[in-house]
């Protein structure tokens, strides 16, 4: 089959490799649909130290069930159209025990650590597998992944009717955290130093839209979370903090990255930071937002392209100049 590979940091390829075989209680999906986020681009460059190389990347996607591996639960059928939690967690160990597996001391996810999606076809647990009712095309189906971390990063940091709150990053990760926020009840506020995006923000009902912290006269909000991973965005999201203030740590920054918050705030305004990290029992609970329509899809899925231009998919993410940029490796939607 087709698929996309990087062979090591830096070197990026579309070429044949087996097919994949389902072991005991898998399935092998017809990739419908993959979507691109930061961290397949962490992976390209060889800074997302759980990668082995080389690897198929691609772990936000959605497709169609052709085979079954022995043992897979009744219920599941070739033909059957799924969105697949990446997920792998070993179940066994202490984080996994006391319910937290996102933090698995055996951490595994398709597409990350195992061969993903971006790919004609991926072999993946059946337990993993989500059904998808039959309104949902493919790329939406790709899409629940990204909201289903922000499911998680949402429960993660709470949320009030009638706050006000501070998203930085008008991203995809950032504008499905501002539609879930206000559906919680929340004003949000948008920062994006890319003034393109902002109209999106605004019209998804953002309350007010800026390129910087600095253009909103001191304002101050009951909670802030950052959708960028980029330590000066971090630093001035907790500035804008009241006292008493939330502060939600959501986008990845490198490894390396360190940040200046000042520790007399946090103890004398006891202000809260908190991490989020990935997917965490959300997964079915975003996939329902998607098909209600509770996430407006059409506003973040700006690009599509075949299989053979996931180089150019790279390129487009890398850039900034759309929002979710998805590879088709069937080639046309569903």
């Amino acid at each position: 089959m087709r698929a996309a590979i990087v062979d090591k940091p830096g070197e990026i390829r579309v070429g044949e490799v087996p097919d994949p075989q389902p072991g005991d209680r898998q399935v092998v999906v017809k990739v419908g649909a993959c979507g691109i986020c930061g961290t397949d681009l962490h992976i390209a460059d060889g800074h997302f130290p759980p990668t082995p190389y080389p690897i198929v990347p691609g772990h936000e996607f959605a497709g169609e069930i052709v085979e079954l591996g022995a043992d897979v639960p009744g219920g599941w059928q070739v033909g059957d159209r799924v969105a697949v939690d990446p997920s792998l967690f070993c179940g066994y160990c202490k984080p996994c025990r006391s319910g937290r597996g996102n933090l698995c001391e055996n951490w595994n996810a398709t597409g990350d650590t195992v061969n993903g999606a971006f790919a004609e076809y991926v072999a993946v647990p059946s337990a993993n597998c989500h059904r998808m009712p039959d309104t949902m095309t493919w790329e939406q189906g790709a899409l629940v992944e990204p909201v289903s971390c922000a499911v998680h990063g949402v429960r993660r940091i709470g949320v009030e009717a009638g706050e006000r709150f501070l998203v930085v990053g008008a991203g995809t990760m950032g504008l499905i955290m501002q539609q879930l926020l206000q559906r919680a009840g929340a004003h949000v506020t948008m920062i994006d130093r890319n003034t393109s995006r902002l109209g999106r923000a605004k019209d998804l009902g953002a309350v007010a839209v800026a390129s910087d912290v600095k253009e909103l006269d001191d304002e101050k909000f009951d909670a802030a979370a950052d959708c960028t991973g980029a330590a000066p965005a971090i630093e001035a999201a907790f500035d804008s903090l009241q006292r008493g203030g939330r502060l939600l740590v959501f986008g990845v920054a490198p490894a390396e990255a360190r940040v200046a918050l000042s520790p007399f705030r946090i103890y004398n305004d006891e202000i809260t930071v908190v991490g989020s990290m990935a997917v965490m029992n959300s997964y079915g609970a975003a996939l329902d937002l998607v098909a209600d329509g509770a996430i407006d899809t059409g506003a973040l899925l700006t690009d599509t392209l075949p299989l053979e231009r996931y180089p150019d998919a790279l390129a487009l993410m890398r850039g900034g100049a759309g929002l979710k940029v998805q590879v088709l490796p069937g080639g046309e939607s569903a």
